[in-house]
This record gives structure tokens, C-alpha cells and sequence, in this order.
């Protein structure tokens, strides 16, 4: 039994407790929580009869935990990364998994050298429609693969951000390319391969913060691909979808939903008995944005730490994604296309206004 602790009690930890602490995840179970804000902490812990800390060196400080889930906000990741490695805890950390290229290496190092396991928080390739899209493009039915587009459109209305002084900053968070679009951004990157170059821009429509509530971007992939990312959370008044469209010369894929979990569309030039019940068998729209990924992506995470196996997606993994969206900032900040790989100079991202 891996014995979880939960760093971070706000809006994600609900998603994440009730898995562990709900005997939702086979060979896990939640042990303590910890957040500087009492009353966050004092209600996960009384709904599962656990402790709560307050302070992050008395939490680190016990026993009775193998790993910690950190859900801080993302410019707090690379401090608590490495404080958990150095108590020798394995780390589960949600995305992104820093705000700067600097901060993820040093998490990696610091991990390494506690000979502990890192996992980025990337949900959704564990989504069913995903999984079966990527055994698709593993067969190679797609053949070669032409666009690749993301879109993410959602509702995140002023109250949101005012939840938390840290929502919508450069320094702890970022905007909706490092936040909400995050997950897809990896998607896209996970299913074209390498990025040679972007070209973004971004506004900030509809809320007061210091980020962007809105971005698109185009990409040019090594293989010759080229990739769309549509972001906003100026949609109004409710989510509208979080999709993936994949075409290749041999095939078309959609999975949109909520969260990516929705088969849309599902052709290809040498069908197969089993295309005919895609649809039917692998669409699952979630109830919200959040999908059903986590479980799947919780049970992988055990059968790592137990199995010894390797994570799909470890600190260097989790890595790519980050380069990728500093460019997409970097090319925000400058107007001009950004080639990968780059060394960011004027984007804000991870730096206190």
C-alpha cells in the first residue's frame, strides 16, 4: 500500500482525495493532508478521518507517508518538489510542473539525486477515446500525419480568479496556456512529436488579471505537421469543449467533450471491423472539465512505484510541455515565430510583476 500525502488542499485537491481517500485507487490510500490555510486542510481531513499540518516541515517530517501529491499553486512547485525529495517522499505533481525551464530542471535533479520518483500530472492520455486514438497512430493508420489542432474553450469568469490571490499571475500561475490548456499542449505535442517553431498571440478579454484569458497559436512539427492551439476562458456563460483533432493521409480523428473524452469523429481510408463501434463503445463525456483520467493516470502512478516501471510521464516528459509553452510566451512577447529549442528572454512567465 503506497501511502499518500496531499501538499495543496484548494480547488484540484477535492478531485485527488476522493480517489485516494476514497479507496478509489488500488494500492493507495490517503494518510494526512497539509495546507497553510486551516480551514482548506481541516476539511479534507475530517471528511476522511486524517490528519491535517499546517506547516509544510511537519508534514514532511512523517512517517507514514510514501508519496506526496503536490498541488500547490505552479510557482510553488519547484520548492516543494525538491523539499519532498529531500524528505526521500516520491512526488506526484500536477501540472504544470513549474513555471520556468530553470525551476523543472532543479526538480528532476533534486528527485535524481533523492533517488525518489517524480510524476507530472497529465490526465488525460489516460482518457479512453486517447488511448484508442493513440493505438491508432502506434499501428500507424494515420500515416503521415498532417494537422494537428487543440481547443480549448471554456468558462473561467472573474470569481474564479478571485478565489485566490495567486490565480492569473506571471509569478504562481500563469494564464490559460499554462493552466487550463496545459493538459492539451502536451496532448498535441504527445501525438505530432517534436516542435521545430511557434508563432502565438494572446489577449486578455473578458477578467482582470495580469495573464491572458484568450491565445491561439500555430506550430510547425519536425515531421512536417503543422498544429493549431485555440485557448480561451472567455467563454461565456458555461465550458464549451476541450477537443483534439488528429488528420493524417489515412485517416481523421476527433475527440472533443468536455475534457477530450468524447469521440466526435473516427474515419480511415482502411477501415477495420471494430472502427464500427468506436463511437458507441469509447465516448464518455465527463460531468465536467476534470474528466476520469486521474484514476487511471493514480493506478499507473502505483504500478510504477510498486512495479518498478517507468512513469509515461516523469519529470523530462513533463519537461517538453513546458518548453513548448515558454515559447508560446516567448513568441506572445515578441510577435515573432519562436524556434524550439530557445533559451526564454522576455517572457514573464514564473517572475513576480
Amino acid at each position: 500500500m503506497v501511502r499518500f500525502g496531499l501538499l495543496g488542499c484548494g480547488r484540484i485537491a477535492r478531485r485527488h482525495s476522493d480517489l485516494l481517500g476514497g479507496s478509489h485507487v488500488g494500492g493507495a490510500c490517503l494518510v494526512a493532508v497539509c495546507d497553510p490555510i486551516r480551514a482548506r486542510a481541516d476539511a479534507i481531513a475530517t471528511k476522511f478521518g486524517i490528519p491535517a499540518d499546517y506547516d509544510i516541515k511537519d508534514f514532511l517530517a512523517r512517517k507514514d507517508i510514501d508519496a506526496v501529491a503536490v498541488l500547490t499553486p505552479s510557482g510553488m512547485h519547484a520548492a516543494h518538489v525538491t523539499a519532498c525529495a529531500k524528505a526521500g517522499k516520491h512526488v506526484v505533481v500536477e501540472k504544470p510542473m513549474a513555471l520556468r525551464l530553470q525551476d523543472a530542471d532543479d526538480m528532476i535533479r533534486a528527485c535524481d539525486e533523492a533517488g525518489v520518483k517524480m510524476f507530472v500530472v497529465k490526465q488525460n492520455r489516460f482518457n479512453v477515446p486517447v488511448v484508442k486514438a493513440r493505438e491508432a497512430l502506434d499501428a500507424g493508420r494515420f500515416g503521415r500525419l498532417i494537422l494537428g489542432t487543440v481547443r480549448v474553450r471554456w468558462c473561467r469568469d472573474q470569481a474564479y480568479y478571485d478565489q485566490d490571490d495567486w490565480r492569473g499571475t506571471w509569478a504562481y500561475d500563469g494564464g490559460v496556456l499554462t493552466n487550463q490548456a496545459s493538459h492539451h499542449v502536451d496532448m498535441l505535442e504527445w501525438f505530432f512529436g517534436d516542435v521545430v517553431s511557434v508563432h502565438a498571440r494572446a489577449i486578455t478579454a473578458l477578467v482582470n488579471i495580469e495573464t491572458e484569458d484568450t491565445a491561439v497559436a500555430t506550430l510547425k512539427f519536425r515531421n512536417g505537421a503543422l498544429g493549431i492551439i485555440e485557448a480561451t476562458t472567455a467563454v461565456r456563460p458555461t465550458d464549451l469543449e476541450g477537443s483534439l483533432s488528429i488528420l493524417g493521409e489515412k485517416g481523421t480523428v476527433e475527440i472533443a467533450g468536455f475534457a477530450v473524452n468524447q469521440i466526435r469523429h473516427w474515419r480511415f481510408v482502411d477501415e477495420l471491423a471494430s472502427d464500427r463501434d468506436v463511437i458507441e463503445k469509447f465516448s464518455v463525456n465527463p460531468p465536467n472539465v476534470y474528466g476520469f483520467g486521474h484514476q487511471a493516470y493514480y493506478q499507473h502512478v502505483i504500478d510504477c512505484l510498486v512495479g518498478q516501471r517507468a512513469a509515461l510521464v516523469d519529470g523530462l516528459e513533463g519537461r517538453k510541455s513546458l518548453e513548448l509553452i515558454s515559447a508560446l510566451y516567448e513568441s506572445i512577447e515578441t510577435g515573432a515565430e519562436v524556434p524550439l529549442r530557445f533559451a526564454p528572454r522576455l517572457s514573464r512567465l514564473g517572475i513576480a510583476s
